[in-house]
């Protein structure tokens, strides 16, 4: 049966890859207003194919983007695991466009790779386990669980209305777990469980001075400088070794154990590579820790953007009226995200010039997530990434976040597995994003192979 359906999977290789381009192709940018109807268009791309591949669907409207909600045929009266499959349809911006090699939304294969916008990040990685169910639906093999694909429109900007959905729709979704496709593997041939999440703390910072831009010549050196004050109150955040400043950072981080540097240890690293690969000259962070360690197992803090004063063509000799920052917290076991925000709050407030006013504006925020590599389910997890790419797999620890992970933690109760299919190259929310279409073959044989492994676990034979 498992041979009947890979063969199936296979064959279909090329229609799978189409789709996959029709689906990148829909620019289903959920941060800007401009592409709301192209969100609302995608939801109902992907519901249709849900429908063909023969899943029951529905098309659930929020307060914000649509939620996609399909299920395999059930069995009437018959009690059977249960898994729940999560996948998001809105994708990055695109900008700056200019560093594109080709259009971001008109997808372009070339070699192994399909380049397009949203193409790993995150079409082609949920799209690989709903080709895998049409697989063992066509083929007429019972599938031994129950699924339910939860698809939103929301996930690149905070998913905001998840949680609530969650709650109202805890019933219809109770499970035994979530399986994510949404992270990385570290190459081709380390296939992947990732059993540790950072948290995300966002926040804007802004300084106000005078009431408006003022001739630099006329009235400079009377007043603060909101673009200076910025850069001093910035730099006051963290030392020339790579550590946060702000007290009680550090208080809460659970340190890593000699297991867990033994574990990242054993991942391929190259810190000179890795560098050239980044386009800079030398690596930095937090001193004491390797490179993979600062990335994806320690805290830190990043400005993601910095805006004051005149930013035209040529000088304009002026006093800017405000100057603003963008900055973002990556939070490991156990810091809480609420805590954080205010630690940061009370050390800007504290270290901030007097001659400017100081607000700051609160983002969206998750906590860390940590999963017992012990768990049963991760272990059939395992079997299954080894079967499908014929390789062993490692446990890894991303960098990034997924907020939502813990929601299905709090609101449904169970454990996520995440098996990512997206390589370090594949650039989510860069120029040039791609995915690997070996990596989308796997994927679908993961996704046919994964489900008797975790019903096995839940249900023993």
């Amino acid at each position: 049966m498992m041979q009947q359906i890979l063969d199936h999977l296979a064959a279909g290789q090329s229609r799978s890859v189409e789709q996959l381009c029709d689906y990148v192709r829909i620019p289903s940018v959920s941060a800007q207003p401009a592409h709301k109807a192209d969100v609302a268009a995608c939801a109902d791309w992907i519901a249709g194919l849900c429908r063909q591949i023969g899943l029951e669907t529905g098309v659930h409207p929020t307060d914000g983007n649509p939620i996609v909600l399909a299920r395999t045929p059930r069995r009437r009266g018959l009690r059977r695991p249960h898994f729940l499959v999560y996948g998001h349809y809105d994708v990055q911006p695109a900008e700056p466009f200019e560093l594109w090699e080709s259009p971001p939304f008109e997808p372009r294969i070339a070699g192994h790779s399909l380049f397009g916008r949203g193409a790993s990040d995150n079409k082609g990685q949920h799209l690989a386990h709903l080709k895998a169910v049409e697989a063992w639906l066509q083929t007429g093999s019972e599938l031994p669980c129950d699924l339910t694909f939860l698809i939103e429109g929301e996930e690149e900007v905070g998913s905001g209305n998840l949680a609530p959905f969650l709650s109202q729709k805890r019933r219809e979704l109770h499970c035994d777990a979530v399986v994510i496709s949404d992270t990385g593997m570290p190459s081709r041939d380390l296939p992947a469980l990732t059993c540790s999440l950072r948290g995300v703390v966002a926040l804007e910072v802004r300084l106000h001075g005078p009431s408006r831009d003022l001739h630099s010549g006329i009235f400079g050196g009377s007043l603060e400088n909101p673009a200076m004050a910025l850069c001093q109150l910035l730099a006051s955040l963290r030392d020339k070794h790579g550590r946060i400043t702000v007290p009680g950072f550090y208080d809460e981080v659970r340190p890593l154990s000699r297991q867990d540097r033994r574990e990242l240890a054993r991942l391929p690293f190259n810190e000179r590579r890795y560098a050239r690969f980044l386009g800079v000259p030398d690596l930095f962070g937090e001193r004491g820790y390797t490179a993979w360690e600062r990335r994806s197992a320690r805290p830190t803090l990043e400005i993601n953007g910095l805006t004051s004063g005149y930013q035209g063509e040529g000088s304009k000799t002026i006093v800017p009226a405000w100057a603003s920052a963008k900055l973002t917290l990556r939070l490991v076991p156990d810091q809480r995200p609420e805590r954080m925000a205010r630690l940061m709050r009370q050390h800007l407030k504290r270290a901030c010039p007097t001659g400017v006013r100081l607000e700051v504006e609160p983002g969206h925020g998750g906590a860390p997530y940590l999963l017992d590599p012990a768990n049963p389910l991760a272990d059939a997890a395992l079997r299954a990434l080894k079967q499908a790419f014929r390789r062993d797999p490692v446990l890894l620890r991303e960098g990034g976040s997924i907020p939502i992970v813990n929601d299905f933690k709090r609101v449904l109760g169970v454990e996520t597995l995440m098996l990512g299919l997206a390589l370090p190259d594949d650039n989510p929310h860069s120029p040039n994003e791609k995915f690997d279409l070996r990596n989308f073959a796997d994927g679908m044989r993961l996704g046919a192979l994964l489900w008797p492994e975790l019903a096995a676990v839940v249900r023993p034979a």
